[in-house]
């Protein structure tokens, strides 16, 4: 598994969902502490959902295009 490269990822991935999260809670009239115990508590459920899910495809050898995460095929497939 590579949890370097999802351990960087997801050091960056907690603070902008925390800050995307809790900044439209303030934005919405909410409280400054409602906002951060909001984005708090919603970012990290999220990124934990997230990286479950990412290792349940990586342990069945679900290819994904955008995660890249899989090694490439040597050969490419024939298009018909």
């Amino acid at each position: 598994m590579p949890v370097k490269k999802w351990s960087v990822q997801y050091a960056f991935a907690i603070p902008m969902t925390f800050l995307m999260l809790a900044g439209i809670q303030y934005w919405k009239g909410r409280g400054l502490a409602y906002a951060v115990e909001f984005g708090i508590l919603w970012s990290l459920a999220s990124v934990a959902l997230f990286a479950v899910i990412r290792v349940y495809y990586f342990r069945k050898g679900m290819h994904c295009t955008v995660c890249n995460d899989l090694p490439q095929e040597t050969q490419p497939r024939q298009e018909t």
